[in-house]
């Protein structure tokens, strides 16, 4: 009898110990499940009344202003989203005391891919004067593109209108724009003669 008695005690530790293993293996497997299912998509920063001025080699370039910045950077693709509306000020080196402005109802910023979107009542205003009223502007950074499918209206600062019915792509300076389906009122010193 003393030959058996080890033998199951041991066979007994054996049985525990597999047990414990394979309940902890399937712990382990539901809490992966269930963090699969967590939603991170939270902000994980909120800054309020934010007031961000951006400076290269002592020089102003950007002032931006919101009543509220939420950070989403625990996802594939991070972001950084102004629910309330932005105001921002850009400013170019060849004219360093004349800012572009924007105001937008709403902006969303995806940092990795460098691409903008500012929403509802969008208007820009640029360093050169011109005014481009639009719905809805997107900003490829890394391309230096900025485009729109809404209907942009652009004045000029001598009164002069131009209406771009279905949208316009643009170099993000706004050196070079071109508009889709455009009409405008133009003063007739502006209207080249024919032949000329």
């Amino acid at each position: 009898m003393k030959l058996y008695a080890p033998t199951y005690r041991l066979n007994i530790a054996t049985l525990l110990g597999c047990a414990i293993f394979f309940a902890c293996t399937s712990c382990e497997e539901d809490l992966a499940q269930a963090n699969a299912k967590k939603n991170t998509n939270f902000a994980s920063q909120v800054v309020y009344k934010a007031d961000i001025v951006r400076r290269d080699s002592g020089f102003v370039t950007l002032r931006f202003k919101a009543p509220i910045i939420e950070k989403y950077e625990l996802i594939d693709s991070p972001y950084v989203e102004a629910k309330k509306g932005i105001y921002m000020e850009y400013f170019d080196k060849k004219k360093p005391k004349i800012p572009g402005k924007i105001w937008a109802n709403y902006a969303r910023m995806n940092e990795l891919r460098e691409f903008y979107t500012a929403k509802g009542n969008v208007k820009i205003l640029t360093n050169e004067g011109q005014t481009f009223a639009t719905q809805t502007i997107y900003w490829d950074k890394r391309n230096r593109r900025m485009f729109t499918q809404d209907t942009v209206y652009v004045t000029d600062k001598d009164g002069s209108v131009l209406v771009g019915a279905n949208g316009m792509t643009a170099k993000d300076d706004f050196s070079e724009y071109m508009f889709y389906n455009n009409s405008g009122s133009f003063p007739s010193k502006q209207i080249p003669a024919a032949g000329k």
